[in-house]
């Protein structure tokens, strides 16, 4: 029971971090119906932003993640605009493919900028663990800022969304984009609001990662960037509650599917979870089926 509870604090603060980065999907998806695939490189961006702060500027773990948030948010709202504003209304392969290309043209942007090799993240966070209530379950505190971070962070978008009149606009964009322009709203800004938003969770998760692993590369968005695509699609792709607990629940089942002897194939426990949730519910576990006239 131990060993299981251990397993089960690991997996929450895996899925914390893919719950930021699947947050920045499905808010896009929600809003223009676009899976955005540079959204993985972005947390890497962030994370060598970070570093960068970090390393040469000394600065401290929570002003490096706000400012690395900040030029995150920067950065996806100049891919919007210069990406994918152009091709809005073109056809969803043309903007797949602009979606990869970005990703690409990040990737290795930053590999020619920065080099490839690995770098070693600075220690920002005591690395210090606890037994928990005197047992065998050890806690450590780099996990506690995670999850700390992470619940922070998704409060704070929870208030935006519903209590803010820009996340009034999101909403009414997000169920009927030609009304709400009826209505006054603003559609180039709400779609930019949710770029900056997106990508300012994915700039903190990248920072987050860094912290934890001490270890950052121009490649290092591509993995997380996937499951993060994959959590949403399990808990359901446009939905803000469904990508946290498609997050969550895809840390916890790699986590315990690694801790029992199977690490070389959690990746593949993954897959096969997402192809027999869309099997059973296309719309994900958090969705709701639509109907649509014909």
């Amino acid at each position: 029971m131990d060993q299981f509870i251990q397993q089960m604090v690991n997996g929450i603060s895996l899925g914390s971090i893919y719950a930021l980065i699947a947050l920045g999907y499905t808010m896009v998806y929600g809003i223009i119906n676009l899976i955005n695939f540079a959204h993985g490189d972005i947390y890497m961006v962030g994370a060598y932003v970070g570093f960068a702060l970090t390393t040469f500027l000394h600065f401290s773990f929570f002003p490096a993640l706000f400012i690395s948030m900040l030029v995150c948010s920067i950065l996806g709202i100049i891919i919007e605009k210069v990406a994918y504003k152009p091709i809005r209304n073109s056809t969803r392969i043309a903007a797949l493919i602009t979606a990869i290309s970005v990703s690409l043209f990040l990737e290795y942007g930053m590999m020619y900028f920065v080099k490839a090799e690995t770098r070693t993240f600075p220690a920002l966070l005591p690395n210090k663990q606890i037994n928990l209530f005197h047992t065998n379950i050890v806690l450590d505190i780099r996990n506690l800022y995670i999850i700390f971070v992470t619940i922070s962070l998704m409060a704070i978008l929870q208030y935006i969304i519903y209590k803010t009149k820009v996340g009034k606009s999101m909403r009414a964009v997000s169920l009927d984009r030609d009304a709400a322009q009826l209505m006054g709203i603003d559609i180039n800004k709400t779609i930019s609001y949710t770029f900056a938003m997106g990508s300012a969770l994915a700039g903190a998760a990248g920072v987050l990662v860094g912290t934890y692993y001490n270890s950052i590369n121009p490649l290092m968005g591509v993995a997380p960037g996937l499951k993060a695509f994959v959590a949403a699609v399990i808990g359901g792709i446009g939905i803000i509650p469904g990508a946290v607990f498609g997050g969550f629940f895809l840390g916890i089942t790699e986590t315990l599917v690694s801790a029992f002897g199977g690490s070389l194939y959690k990746d593949a426990v993954s897959f096969t979870i997402l192809i027999f949730v869309l099997l059973v519910k296309p719309n994900g576990l958090l969705g709701k089926n639509i109907k649509e006239k014909v």
